[in-house]
């Protein structure tokens, strides 16, 4: 919130509580999200194009021999591409997919692309503590949630979903000059979204974000936001992200708001740091005391792995129809990206400063027993293999 916003309000008479409520909490919280806005446009839009010369089917194809390599089928492409778009639509396009073992197991791997609403987060982070790299930085982003994608196909070809995937068939369509009502069309409903989330949900959160950050157990306005009711909270928590790196209540407390939307993360940032929407990356980055670029990476890694949102889980549980899988997919993702983001830190403060603690052992320890699942040689009858019924036609 500008000072002369600010000024002007006060000026007008406006309380100073409805007046922090004004620029703490909805302009810089709903604000902070909507300056990703073109970014996230121009990703939908040539999404939009891919999609409409009639390319997606021809992808699916090409890459059919590649993802039989990790227990996939060509099919799972068309999802796992949507996937960096929106999650949500991403595993409702899995119903496309004849084979249940196929199309469960392609649900599951989803969530690790990176999808538009994590866009913001990877851009403000990057650019306060990567700088000129930071493009490289994002870039390696989207990498990681590939390579972890088809690190964990592979782990779930030799357990849960053992056995050849089925075979492809699919309908190529035709090539066609792309429609630019169409595609504006297409990417006009997909912002028109992300605007309805901002001006609903993420409005909402950031009020009673700035309630909790503002306001004691007693409901006496802080000066120290730690004293608020937002910073008790996330002073219990905080100390589990300690070895990650980022162990302090305000990431803390930004990693749960993450899970209701990921653009969260950011609207509760600029909340709790302070730094006003037209900050550059430096001044970002001076706000944010504690952090360093390999905690700040560390952070970066563990929001691109972790628990989508709810509505991308509601859809899992609604496409899966069974509360065991949909746990199991929380709890795979949440551990996964426990796991990667303690070895980013704890090896980077190893090679960089030469610490070694307990968290470097842990992490060792989570490398060796990730691998040794790996090259472990399956058996078919004891592997975890998953029965699961084919849908039957209607």
């Amino acid at each position: 919130c500008s000072a002369a916003l600010e000024e002007t309000l006060l000026g007008a008479g406006v309380s100073q509580v409805l007046v922090s409520l004004i620029c703490e909490g909805i302009i810089a919280g709903v604000g902070g999200v909507l300056s990703f806005l073109p970014q996230i446009a121009l990703l939908f839009f040539f999404l939009s194009f891919l999609e409409d010369i009639g390319y997606m089917s021809r992808a699916a194809f090409i890459m059919d021999r590649l993802l039989r390599r990790f227990g996939l089928s060509g099919k799972a492409f068309i999802p796992m591409l949507m996937g960096f778009g929106c999650s949500v639509p991403a595993i409702m396009g899995a119903r496309t997919m004849e084979n249940e073992k196929d199309r469960r197991m392609t649900i599951l791997l989803v969530p690790f692309m990176s999808c538009s609403a994590k866009l913001p987060v990877y851009g403000l982070l990057s650019s306060a503590f990567f700088g000129p790299w930071a493009g490289l930085v994002v870039f390696g982003l989207y990498v990681i949630g590939m390579a972890a994608g088809i690190l964990s196909g592979l782990l779930f070809k030799h357990t849960l979903f053992a056995g050849e995937p089925a075979p492809f068939v699919l309908e190529l369509p035709p090539y066609r000059l792309p429609s630019l009502h169409n595609m504006l069309t297409h990417v006009w409903q997909k912002v028109k979204g992300f605007l309805i989330k901002a001006g609903t949900l993420i409005l909402l959160m950031s009020i009673l974000l700035w309630l909790l950050q503002s306001f004691d157990f007693s409901l006496h306005m802080v000066e120290n936001e730690a004293d608020s009711m937002l910073g008790a909270l996330g002073s219990v928590i905080a100390p589990i992200f300690k070895p990650l790196g980022f162990g302090f209540w305000q990431a803390a407390v930004a990693l749960l708001t993450g899970l209701i939307a990921k653009e969260m993360v950011v609207s509760s940032l600029s909340m709790f740091y302070a730094f006003p929407l037209t900050a550059t990356g430096a001044q970002v980055a001076a706000a944010m005391t504690g952090f360093t670029p390999l905690s700040a990476f560390s952070m970066l890694v563990f929001i691109l792995l972790y628990v989508p949102c709810v509505a991308a889980v509601s859809t899992l549980f609604k496409e899966m129809n069974s509360p065991k899988w949909t746990w199991f997919a929380i709890g795979y993702q949440t551990i996964l990206a426990y796991v990667v983001a303690l070895c980013i830190y704890q090896f980077g403060r190893w090679f960089t400063e030469g610490t070694f603690g307990v968290g470097t052992v842990a992490a060792i320890g989570a490398v060796a027993v990730f691998i040794y699942l790996l090259v472990r040689p399956y058996k078919e009858g004891s592997s975890l293999n998953v029965n699961v019924k084919a849908k039957t036609a209607s």
